[in-house]
């Protein structure tokens, strides 16, 4: 491909293609990349076309997950290609999205969850329960999840009469990100899309199970867990929000009524 002629805007002519070494703090970690800018020989001014620009981020971000032990775009395209895999089939044996997979090729940081369904996938494992999010199903945790809710929002979730129009969405995402980020869901339940938004699939027969659960008996829950239920009840202080949120979701516009939502999908939430 032709190089593109970029002139110094400050009148010293053409300037020229150069390689540089570059180190900054990225996320809290210090790194090392190369770059490729153009530079004037006088000033040293530095210009990038729209193609070094993409090349350079997607160098801090293979820097980066080199430093804290992710496998880089490139590790996981070669890893891929020994295995003769396409981008689909790594995805149908990871149960994500094709998307996930040409995002983490292409320089967007997986979490350190995905990173290791990612290890496994590439030694030739099939990863995860997209149904349960690898956890078994509790009821007791739904509710003690539905209390820490309570306690933060400062409001009622478990109301007399209600279909959990709103609880089940806050319990959604956190089942959702849990798995995305922590490898597992926090409830074990099993989700379908519906008219009015994402559902705890048979949440009629649960709900009055849910209502009357002794929380007490439900496993704990750990400070990572706490932290990713304190994120979304911020983020979704009013109930309406979390409900507009969930609609807003487009891992959701291709379901049918009543379909089952993936834990798999979670890599392509966009609300949070």
């Amino acid at each position: 491909m032709a190089r593109k002629v970029i002139n110094c805007p400050n009148g010293h002519g053409k300037m020229l293609i150069k390689k540089l070494d570059k180190s900054m703090k990225f996320r809290g970690v210090d790194i090392t990349f190369q770059t490729e800018h153009y530079m004037c020989p006088v000033c040293s001014l530095e210009a990038g076309s729209i193609e070094q620009t993409s090349a350079t981020q997607k160098a801090i971000s293979d820097a980066y997950r080199k430093a804290v032990k992710l496998l880089t775009g490139k590790e996981i395209r070669e890893g891929r290609k020994r295995l003769n895999l396409t981008q689909d089939a790594l995805a149908k044996r990871m149960t994500v999205g094709i998307a996930s997979i040409k995002r983490w090729e292409g320089g967007l940081i997986q979490s350190k969850a995905m990173d290791k369904a990612l290890r496994m996938a590439l030694k030739g494992q099939i990863v995860g329960d997209s149904y349960t999010g690898n956890r078994t199903f509790s009821i007791p945790r739904i509710k003690l999840i539905m209390k820490q809710f309570e306690s933060i929002l400062n409001k009622k979730l478990l109301k007399k009469g209600d279909r959990m129009l709103f609880a089940a969405k806050y319990l959604w995402y956190t089942d959702m990100l849990s798995f995305r980020d922590l490898g597992k869901s926090m409830t074990g339940s099993t989700y379908a899309s519906l008219p009015l938004g994402p559902q705890l699939n048979n949440y009629r027969e649960l709900i009055d199970e849910i209502k009357n659960a002794d929380e007490s008996s439900a496993e704990p829950l750990t400070s990572e867990e706490k932290r990713l239920i304190t994120r979304i009840a911020r983020i979704f202080p009013k109930e309406q929000m979390v409900y507009d949120a969930s609609h807003r979701e487009k891992i959701l516009e291709e379901k049918t009524p009543g379909e089952i939502i993936l834990y798999s999908d979670s890599t392509e939430l966009t609300e949070l």
